[in-house]
């Protein structure tokens, strides 16, 4: 069975984003993103160029809608969409691939998703880190932030990996 709500639990993972950006500060140290989990589960029918222009467009309205600051969302996603379906392929065969179908935890095992997840996740966080401090923060706090962040962006990627695929093993 495909997930045929996929484009409704996107829209509200985003608003969702919006809102956790909005209303939910941890401190400097923590940053809390729901966009790679969400790139990365994007169906696998769906083009790296498309997949790179919907990352681009869910990142800007993220900026525009909570940030403040335009694009840096969008900067960071789109290298996750682009490295998707290499490292889909890396970790889990092309034949999956070819197939264009679906990956769940149960399907391919927790070590294999979790792998992609923190890779995704680690893209994402050292480009928003890095492009946030913009030379302003020392090397050893944006180090610092990237490793809390990544902690905890993990725990949020397997929620959100856990809504949007779909485990359809007979």
């Amino acid at each position: 069975m495909k997930n045929q709500n996929f484009g409704v639990l996107f829209f509200l993972m985003v608003l969702g984003q919006v809102i956790l950006c909005n209303f939910a500060d941890f401190g400097p140290y923590v940053s809390l993103s729901l966009l790679p989990a969400m790139i990365l589960c994007v169906p696998l029918a769906v083009s790296t160029p498309a997949c790179m222009l919907l990352a681009f467009a869910t990142g800007l309205s993220v900026d525009w809608l909570a940030e403040g600051i335009v694009g840096l969302n969008a900067a960071s996603l789109i290298p996750v969409a682009l490295m998707r379906k290499p490292l889909i392929r890396f970790f889990l065969g092309e034949d999956l691939i070819t197939r264009s179908d679906s990956f769940s935890f149960k399907k391919y095992g927790a070590a294999k998703i979790s792998a992609i997840l923190l890779i995704e996740t680690l893209i994402f966080l050292s480009i928003y880190v890095f492009l946030d401090g913009a030379g302003t923060r020392t090397a050893v706090f944006n180090l610092l932030r990237i490793g809390v962040s990544l902690a905890c962006n993990y725990i949020l990627a397997i929620i959100v990996t856990n809504i949007l695929t779909v485990d359809d093993r007979k």
